[in-house]
Order: structure tokens, then sequence, then C-alpha cells
């Protein structure tokens, strides 16, 4: 799936076919023609193509002229205008069968959508997102979007999520196709943020590109970022910036705390170190860094300084520095200054919080310490940060009493006014990019807005999420968090649900290796069987698209655990589903798969795969990909390994049929890594340098704790090695020894703990 492939498709009557089309980023243009392939070596482009008459043609600018070829009748050769300045791995081209659907943006753009043939209709979603954020961006970066056409198109076999080529946007059909029947909310969710993501690319990244790649995380993590603020402008209903909270910052600081984690920016040498940085660093950390950025200038000179460095370096390159020059200009604050310090050094700080009333006013100890993922930082000269931090109190939860930059690696401060009785809270809306760590004082007087929701939803996410984190490093007890996640019994949003579901599932598989996993399962059905009872299965008049996604995870949380009501209504729908009495909705089918299938036989894997094949929509097929891997007998975890690598599955889905297995039991996850190691050769040779082959290895083996899985880890990779995931091994080696400490450290308590709640239970 690099350079120029074919890529594999079905027609409606039923006929395999292949299309030819292009994915050059980072270093392939060179496998499809002789080429300077360097981002800043930029040139025009005169592409011409030689098709079957009977084929779509696109490439990055419009169609100039179409006339016959002298030699063949059934031949045309198609003419494209000449490009812009540009970079060689922006540069596309698609010959294949596609319908369309096109409107023009308010601003006289030429927008079309690109479906497989006979499936115009599901373009329309991404079409209606695509003409309002053309708008929404020549408005923001007040710079007009530089080319007459935008395409975007679905491709069959494609590895990335989507590619932002100038004018030829691909993508994978999962994040560009929506079908009113047949899709689910969250899916919806990802194609407009795909859609944001890649359209912002058109004025940064491809009017303006990086230098060279070690400035990728620029391109990235802007675009990661921004793709949330363009969203929230098309769809507000979605409250999308507490999502970014639990979709990127949890996971970037969740990976940035790790030893073998790297800096924002990386020098890069070879093109398999390129590769590499496609990660949750580059996208988003990066795009945590420019929201706290952004939140530190302030819109208006933000946008002000945006429009400086794209008047500036239009058609040609820039690196980092001249980004921090237009948004010090703009700002008169100290960008650069401030900035290097989370982009040139690897990790974020731990803030620690203690506070004294003294007569009406609080002053706060404040000190900075580089937060590790194996417990507090020891070693000389620890790394300081320039923190921009803001504290609000319970007087006004959602504004900022004080705004300071801590630039030392201690502080004082005197809040005036606060009475011994309020709150007093660090890092309103979870912005900023670090932990906090408070006394216990503090923390016992924050609990209660947790459950009577005084707090802002995005500060109870951040302030449980720094408390497992703290947990899961030993520096506070995990015992302490599960008494804090029992305080969510009220908890009405979808994301601070989604982020606590993220981590006691992390804790399932942790204690999947001990003999009290099932007291676990106690806990998680207590934790979110209130809430299930109160959403029901069926959306109520009024409900929206948070609703929606709330229902499904809560239901596919209770299923997965054996919540016995939940299993048995799952069960009955299923059924009414199969036999066409009664489909299920798109937003029910994740959860009442997973959970009939990790409680079912051989008999559900079989009507699941026959539901597979039957799938007309990738959505559909890959929503069943995911859950095969809950199955739980030995025989037919096989059965699911087998198929992940047969015709029945696109290649770049294997990775998460496989991932699903590794995830899904404790018999998967060992089951999994012996499938990879038998099959090592088939899957290196499929996916080679991409991304791809990071991600197989990190879904597959993070999840043991057993101190000699990391040496047998590490010593396969020495015997077979893989250069562009060389980091993602070192992090998995990591944390499984992090895995395996944590289990000696708490398991015990836990246990204990989880024994004495269910001998006492509390009352609500």
């Amino acid at each position: 799936m690099k350079g120029f492939y074919r890529s594999k498709y079905t027609t409606p009557s039923g006929e395999v076919r292949y299309a030819a089309v292009t994915q050059f980023e980072a270093t392939d243009a060179r496998r499809a023609f002789p080429c300077w392939d360097e981002p800043a070596i930029k040139a025009t482009f005169d592409i011409s193509l030689v098709v079957p008459k009977d084929r779509v043609a696109l490439s990055n600018m419009n169609v100039i002229d179409r006339k016959p070829y002298p030699d063949d009748e059934n031949v045309v050769e198609v003419k494209f205008a000449r490009t812009p300045v540009m970079s060689t791995y922006l540069v596309a081209f698609v010959v294949g069968e596609y319908d369309f659907v096109e409107t023009r943006s308010k601003d006289g753009v030429c927008v079309r959508v690109y479906t497989p043939v006979g499936k115009a209709e599901q373009g329309k979603f991404a079409l209606e997102v695509a003409a309002k954020t053309l708008p929404f961006y020549k408005d923001y970066f007040n710079v007009p979007y530089p080319l007459p056409k935008i395409d975007l198109i679905a491709i069959a076999d494609f590895a990335a999520g989507a590619m932002e080529n100038w004018g030829l946007v691909t993508y994978r059909e999962t994040a560009l196709l929506i079908d009113p029947k047949n899709s689910c909310s969250s899916s919806r969710q990802w194609v407009a943020l795909v859609v944001g993501h890649e359209l912002a690319h058109q004025w940064f990244g491809n009017l303006v590109t990086m230098e060279w790649w070690t400035h990728l995380w620029l391109n990235e993590g802007f675009a990661s970022w921004i793709e949330y603020l363009c969203v929230d402008h098309c769809f507000p209903e979605y409250d999308i910036w507490t999502q970014f909270v639990s979709a990127d910052y949890t996971r970037a600081q969740e990976l940035d705390a790790l030893d073998n984690s790297h800096p924002i920016e990386v020098s890069v040498g070879h093109p398999s170190e390129v590769d590499e940085i496609f990660d949750a660093i580059s996208y988003s950390k990066g795009a945590s860094v420019i929201r706290m950025l952004h939140d530190y200038i302030g819109d208006k000179d933000f946008k002000k300084g945006m429009n400086m460095y794209l008047t500036k370096f239009q058609q040609k390159n820039a690196a980092t520095e001249d980004l921090w020059e237009s948004l010090e200009n703009a700002s008169g604050k100290p960008i650069a200054a401030v900035m290097n310090t989370w982009t040139k050094q690897m990790g974020f700080p731990l803030i620690y919080v203690e506070a004294e009333q003294v007569e009406d006013d609080r002053l706060l100890r404040l000190s900075q310490k580089k937060f590790c993922a194996s417990g507090p930082y020891v070693g000389e000269d620890c790394p300081q940060w320039m923190v921009p931090i803001t504290i609000s109190t319970s007087e006004d939860s959602s504004h900022a009493k004080m705004k300071i930059l801590m630039d030392k690696p201690e502080m004082n401060i005197v809040l005036k006014d606060v009475k011994p009785d309020q709150w007093v809270k660090l890092n309103l809306g979870t912005v900023g990019f670090y932990r906090t760590q408070y006394s216990s004082a503090m923390l016992e007087s924050l609990l209660p807005g947790i459950r009577d929701l005084s707090l802002p939803p995005v500060d109870r996410l951040g302030l449980q999420n720094d408390l497992f984190s703290l947990a899961r490093a030993g520096i506070i007890s995990t015992v302490e968090v599960l008494k804090v996640m029992e305080a969510f019994v009220n908890e009405p949003n979808y994301t601070v649900w989604s982020d606590l579901s993220c981590n006691l599932g992390i804790l399932s598989t942790l204690l999947s290796h001990t003999d009290f996993y099932e007291e676990i399962q106690e806990f998680v059905k207590d934790v979110f069987s209130p809430i299930g009872e109160r959403l029901g299965w069926d959306p109520k008049p009024g409900e929206g698209h948070l609703d929606a996604l709330l229902r499904g995870l809560v239901l596919g949380k209770l299923g997965k655990a054996g919540h016995k009501a939940t299993l048995e209504e799952a069960r009955r729908r299923f059924k009414d589903h199969v036999e066409g009495k009664q489909i299920l909705s798109a937003d029910l089918r994740s959860p009442v798969y997973l959970t009939v299938l990790k409680h079912g036989d051989g008999t559900t894997l079989d009507i699941m795969l026959k539901l597979h094949k039957q799938a007309d929509m990738q959505e559909e097929k890959n929503r069943i990909e995911r859950v095969l891997g809950a199955t739980l007998s030995p025989e037919l975890i096989q059965k699911v390994l087998t198929f992940a690598l047969s015709e029945e599955v696109r290649p770049q889905d294997t990775v998460s049929v496989i991932g699903g297995v590794a995830g899904g039991s404790k018999h998967g996850r060992k089951a999994a890594w012996k499938f990879i190691k038998d099959n090592w050769e088939e899957l290196y040779n499929r996916y080679q340098g991409g991304f791809l082959i990071s991600r197989l290895i990190k879904l597959s083996v993070e999840g043991f704790a057993v101190d000699k899985m990391a040496g047998e880890v590490k010593a396969f990779f020495e015997s077979h090695p893989a250069p562009s995931a060389e980091r993602t091994i070192q992090q998995c080696c990591e944390n499984i020894l992090l895995n395996a400490a944590w289990l000696k450290r708490d398991a015990e308590s836990i246990h204990q703990y989880l024994l004495q709640r269910k001998a006492s239970p509390p009352t609500a």
C-alpha cells in the first residue's frame, strides 16, 4: 500500500477488479517516478494519464484536455492543469470506477466526494462537512483555498486513515462513507474529524510545508488540533473538546511518561525513521501542546500569527521556529522560550500542590518534576518546563481565577479571597499538558465536586485520569482510585464515562493475570449498572449524538462484564436481528455483537462470520472484525486468527482482528502473540516499513504483565528486526515490566478491597 499501487475491490455484481492509486508520504513518490523526493525540493507538476476510456482518472488539479490515444481506441489520454509549486509527497493520481456527489462551497470551490460505484448516497455527509469546512479555514487563516477544486475519494485498500494530497484527498472507506441507515454516531464523528484534519493540511502542510521530516509534528499536531476546532464549528452538539481530552491528550500522556518516549521534534536521517514518528507523540501530544499554546495566546492573536506565518511562507517551506516567530510577533509573548521546553525535550511535568489558609487568602505551594510511568523521578538534573497554569475555585468553576507561567521548579502563589470551605483546582479545562498531584486535604475537598457535578465534565475527567496514572506509577494506591471511581455514580457525561471505562479496561487486563478477575468484573457491573438502567436500550425523544455514544459504551461494558439482564436482552435482540425481524440500530451493533460473542459458542461465531460476508458496507465489516476476538474458547480463537489473514479481510484490517484477539482475553493474548511469531514473515512482508506493523506489535503484546515476557518479546525482535517499529518494541517491553511491577505492588490490596466491598456493599 505504498507508492503507485493497485487496490482490489468488488463490483456490485460480485466481480473482483483493481483500481490504481497512490500513497507517497513519506518517501514513496520515488517508487512511481524519478524525483528529488524531499519536502523542501518543491516543483510544479504537469500530469497526464493514459487510461481505459471507461475509467475515472483523477489527479491534484482539474482536467484540461481529454483526447483519444493514437495506438488504441479503448484508451484515452487525460491531461491535468499545472499544479502550484509543491512537494513530491503530495502528488496523487487515481484510476478506477467511482461515482461522485458534488457541490460548490460558498467561496466557489468545486467539491466532490468519490465513492464506490452505486454508493454515491454515502458521500453526502462528508460532502456537507467539506463544503462547510473550506470557508471556515479560509476565514480562520484569512488565506483563500489555493486550488480550483478539491476531491475526496474512498480507496478500498488503504494503510492510513487518510492522506492530504493537494486537491485529491484519499481516505479509507470507513473514514469517508456514511450510510444514513447503517452508520453509527461514532462513525459520523470520525468522518467529520478526518475530513477536518485533511482539509486543514491544504493550507498547513501543502501551501506551507515543513522543511524536513524533523518538523512532521508541526504538520500533524497542528491538523490534529484544528480538526477539533472545525468539528466544534460544524457540530457544536458533539462537545468535541471534552472528547479531545480523552482521545488525544490522555493518550499522549500515557506514551510520553515512558522512558522510551521521544521528543515531539526528532531528528530524522533514514526513511525508516520517518515512519516511526507517525505516532501519538507527533499527532496527539503535538495537538495537545498547540491547544495549550492557543489557550495561552488567546484566539485573536493566534489567528493573527497563523495568517502571518501562512502568508510569509506560502509555496515555501518552514520550520517549527518560523511558526513560533510569527506567533511571538502577533502576541508579544515569549512563545519560542515556552514552546521549546515542550517540543525539544520528551516527557512532561507532574505538578505537586499543597495549600494553606492564611486569613482570607489561600497560599499555594507548587513544585514541578518530570512525571515518570515508573514512579517518582530519580536522577540528577530534572528537566524543567515553562508551564502555563490556570487555577479555578468553587466560586466559579468555569473561569480561571488566576493564570501564571510557572518557569521555575517551585513557586508560591497567593489566591486572594478564598474562603476555607472552597476548593481550589489547577488546570482548568485540562488544557495544560501536565499532571497534578494534590495534597490529600486538597483532594478530599475536590471529590464532592465529582459527585454533585459542580466540577465541569472535562475537569472531572482530568482529575480521575491523573489519579489513575499516579496509581499506575505507584505514587498513590490503586484502591484510592477505585474509591474515586465509585463517586461517579451520577455522572451524565459521555466522555467522562469513556475515559473511566478505558481505565477500568486497563485495570481489567492487568487483573486477568490474577485469580480474582471475576471480582473486578463485579466492580465494573456495580459502577456501570445505575447509568445503564437510566439509559435503557432505546433512544428517548430529544436525545442526541452523545446519548447514542454513551448508550453504546455502557451496554458494551455491562455486556462484556456478563451483567445478566444486559446479556439476556442482547441475545434476544441479536436473534431478532439475524432473523431479520428487527434490525439493530447501528449504534447498538458493536455492544450487542461483543456481548453475544464473548458469552457465546461456535454457532455464534459462525453467524458473525456470515454477517461479515453479507455486509455490503466496510464500516459493518470493520465493526464485526473488531469484536471477533471476544470469543473465549481456544479453538474458536484459532479460527478467528486464521480468518484475520484470509482473503475475507482487507490487508489494513488484519491488524484490528489480531489486536482484538490479544485484547479479548488472557488466552487470546498468548494465542495472538504465538500467531504473530508463526506468521511473522507474511505479516512483515505485507506491512514492511509502514506504521501498521508498529500498531500490530503494540496491540498484541502490551497487555502482558510478567517480567519474562518482556525478555521474550525483546529476543524475538532481535532475531526478526523491524526497523520502523524499533521504538514501539522498546515501549511495549517497558510497559510489560511496568504492568508486572504494578501487579506485584497493588494486586493484594485491590483484592482485599474488592472482597471487603462484597462483604459490605456501599450504600448509594
